[in-house]
């Protein structure tokens, strides 16, 4: 064999949808992985643990016989909603203890009792949330679906306020609710401890149709096409 029959016979390596790609013996390497599902580590310190760190928040840790709980140094009902929920919203991005867990139950105990002040507070809410969930962090994913969930019930008006911004809330959720445990005959213990990414976005879409007036479906369906109605025709 010549050496131009041996040149004409050595592969190339070539990326994908390039020029050299199309030749002869060029060899394809596949394009990287988008990425889509990839968790972004990078967290900058929220402004929920600055303030803890200070002592600037009303709450403190408390033992009992069912385990760790928020004791508040004063009346929730009487807090600056407009001050502290965004606050505690930015804090679950925290995994960390005890950020994490101040971060989650202050929020719950918040939406409990905070009635007609939560609506007025809506739009401070959504950066923290959108940036909770481009993490895309499963425990985070987790804790802010089901703060969504709470969310949309904790007062009336609630659900519909939060309409004008799907465009912000749900991409992400577009992206992950096809993520859901397959196990066969066997046990998803996730799906028992509420920890299942695609059954939770479910849920989460469908408490946003059930609870934002009638714009709700069509403006969820544009941004995740995937979503059926859960209301009965």
């Amino acid at each position: 064999m010549t050496d131009k029959a041996k040149e004409n016979n050595k592969s190339l390596t070539a990326d994908a949808f390039s020029v050299k790609s199309r030749l002869k013996n060029s060899v394809v390497t596949p394009p990287p992985a988008a990425g889509a599902f990839k968790a972004n580590p990078l967290v900058k310190q929220t402004s929920f643990r600055k303030f803890y760190n200070r002592g600037d928040l009303p709450i403190a840790l408390e033992h009992d016989t069912k385990g760790n709980k928020i004791a508040w140094k004063v009346e929730i009902e009487k807090l600056d909603y407009h001050h502290y929920l965004p606050m505690f919203f930015d804090g679950l991005r925290e995994t960390k203890h005890p950020y994490g867990f101040f971060a989650r139950q202050g929020v719950h105990d918040m939406l409990e009792h905070g009635g007609n002040k939560i609506t007025s507070v809506i739009p401070q809410l959504i950066i923290p949330i959108k940036k909770a969930l481009e993490l895309r962090e499963a425990k985070v994913l987790c804790t802010t679906l089901k703060v969504l969930q709470h969310l949309v019930v904790s007062a009336d008006l609630v659900g519909e306020a939060l309409v004008p911004y799907y465009r912000q809330i749900l991409p992400v959720l577009n992206i992950f609710i096809s993520m859901n445990c397959n196990l066969g005959d066997g046990i998803d213990y996730g799906q028992q401890r509420r920890e299942n990414v695609g059954t939770l976005i479910q849920e989460t879409l469908e408490a946003f149709e059930t609870y934002g007036g009638q714009d709700a479906f069509i403006n969820i369906k544009y941004m995740v096409p995937t979503y059926e109605s859960c209301r009965l025709n």
